[in-house]
């Protein structure tokens, strides 16, 4: 579960290193973002002589959180750490790489470009 003032580990090649949510984008009244949802975040640290600086405003999905996610089949999938794709306005990732394991749930969410671009996906 990301609320406000989370931190996330950034899981593409985009140039951010980790992010700080902001808002969450779906209901006014959302308190919490899962898995699939888009946020809207702070960059807190980025690298050097890459097209997102420190302190820009950006859009990403969570693709990673350390709370479980529980399919129908029974099956419940937990991470170490929270993640997230920082994507543009039509959905499309800023990377040209996804780290780590993505969720299968992503498909089915229209996000199939960050699927592909995936190394792994459970």
């Amino acid at each position: 579960m990301i609320q406000p003032q989370t931190h996330l580990n950034v899981a593409d090649n985009s140039g951010a290193r980790e992010l700080m949510c902001i808002r969450i984008i779906g209901a006014s009244n959302c308190q919490y973002a899962h898995i699939g949802d888009i946020i809207v975040a702070l960059i807190k640290e980025a690298v050097p002589n890459m097209p997102l600086e420190k302190a820009e405003v950006v859009r990403a999905v969570v693709v990673r959180t350390c709370k479980e996610l529980k399919r129908k089949n029974g099956m419940i999938i937990r991470y170490d750490d929270n993640a997230a794709v920082v994507i543009d306005r039509e959905g499309n990732p800023k990377g040209t790489r996804v780290f780590g394991a993505i969720p299968r749930e992503l498909r089915n969410l229209n996000f199939t470009k960050i699927v592909s671009l995936a190394s792994e996906v459970l």
